[in-house]
């Protein structure tokens, strides 16, 4: 992974896009800190699949188990506490 800053970044914008076709990630800092990325448009497209992925949550997971479940709910009262 190469990591430029925005002024290098600038002056050989052409080879960089020449590593990311390559396949390399390149990170480009502003002021020492990490702002943007050039990926191949292969990656790309596979992290916007990623982040575009459905994603069940935690309650249709535990309906999904095979035999079902029967959960009951404890309907004693709760306890006092000294805070």
């Amino acid at each position: 992974m190469t990591t430029v800053t925005l002024r290098d970044a600038k002056a050989t914008f052409s080879s960089l896009v020449d590593e990311a076709m390559s396949g390399e990630f390149v990170t480009i800092t502003r002021h020492g800190k990490p702002v943007a990325a050039i990926v191949s448009l292969e990656a790309a497209e596979e992290a916007k699949k990623a982040l575009n992925k459905s994603r069940s949550d935690f309650g249709d997971y535990l309906m999904s188990f095979p035999g079902g479940l029967d959960l009951e709910r404890n309907e004693s009262p709760m306890r006092d506490i000294d805070l």
